[in-house]
């Protein structure tokens, strides 16, 4: 009699292991979302309000901008601010901060002083400068003093000197923010490189450019990177001491949106600097890499 084998049990099937979220993805997650909600939702609203209408996606508001008469010569303003007013920064910031590095006295009481216009809002710094420029300001006072012919430094005809005030009111407003970044830096250089290069011979010029830049290169890039993205938004100074005589780019986007209530045209400049922002951001970020290190590719 054949002895049937016993059944064998049917195997039994294991429930899929559900994948944990890694705990470093759960931190970050809010942070994310946040940015998100407050840097993205607006981009895209800017976006959706530059190149759509009641008819949906148009290019109307985009060629609005390009033929306004004030568009091109507020690009041109701003460029030309930006390349003359960031080399003049830099320098400035780059020598006052080594004056700091070498303790003179009451070297405190200097970098306090020279910090000073941080302190101020941008429209405040612009009516400062007024006072400065204006026809029956302090310039002119002074050059009568002496004899001398005042001029109208803010005059609508004189795009030269109007230029150099802004200019001037700039430089005074926002190189502080340079030298505190440089100063920064410099903190955290030793200063026996430096001496190194004394004993070897090497003169001021070329320890400064072989050891202190190379070593504050990080503290420029980013220096370099905040300064221009604000000069691209230079606006309060410019408006009170010129108002519309020598257009901004942020300026036109004031004008469109409230002078004429437009604000899909006031998108589209907005976007024009914030594309502007982020491929200067990138050329920086690319020009100023650390080749050892690696960097964006």
């Amino acid at each position: 009699m054949a002895v049937e084998a016993p059944p064998t049990p049917a195997a039994t099937v294991a429930p899929p292991r559900r994948r944990r979220i890694p705990p470093a993805v759960l931190l970050i997650a809010p942070s994310v979302i946040f940015m998100a909600l407050l840097l993205g939702w607006p981009v895209i609203q800017g976006v959706l309000q530059a190149f759509r209408n009641d008819q949906g996606f148009t290019f109307e508001f985009v060629n609005r901008m390009v033929q306004d008469p004030y568009f091109w010569p507020a690009v041109r303003n701003t460029l030309l601010l930006i390349v003359v007013m960031i080399p003049l920064q830099f320098a400035l910031a780059i020598a006052m901060a080594l004056m700091l590095r070498s303790n003179p006295r009451l070297h405190k009481v200097h970098f306090f002083v020279w910090a000073i216009p941080l302190a101020l809002s941008d429209l405040a710094a612009g009516l400062v400068w007024l006072a400065i420029f204006n026809d029956r300001g302090y310039l002119n006072s002074v050059l009568s003093w002496f004899g001398l012919q005042g001029t109208s430094w803010l005059a609508y005809d004189n795009q030269t000197s109007m230029f150099i005030c802004v200019l001037i009111a700039e430089l005074w407003r926002a190189t502080s923010l340079v030298l505190i970044i440089v100063v920064a830096g410099l903190q955290g250089i030793p200063k026996d490189y430096d001496e190194a290069a004394q004993v070897f011979g090497a003169t001021f010029w070329q320890r400064l450019r072989h050891v202190t830049l190379p070593l504050l290169k990080p503290s420029l890039q980013v220096a370099l990177i905040l300064r221009t993205i604000l000069a691209f938004q230079t606006f309060a100074v410019a408006q009170a001491l010129t108002g519309q005589n020598f257009p901004l780019v942020v300026g036109e986007t004031y004008r469109w949106y409230t002078g004429l209530q437009n604000p899909n045209v006031a998108a589209a400049l907005a976007l024009v600097i914030l594309v502007v922002s982020m491929l200067t951001s990138i050329f920086y970020l690319r020009a100023l890499r650390d080749k050892n290190q690696g960097g964006l590719r």
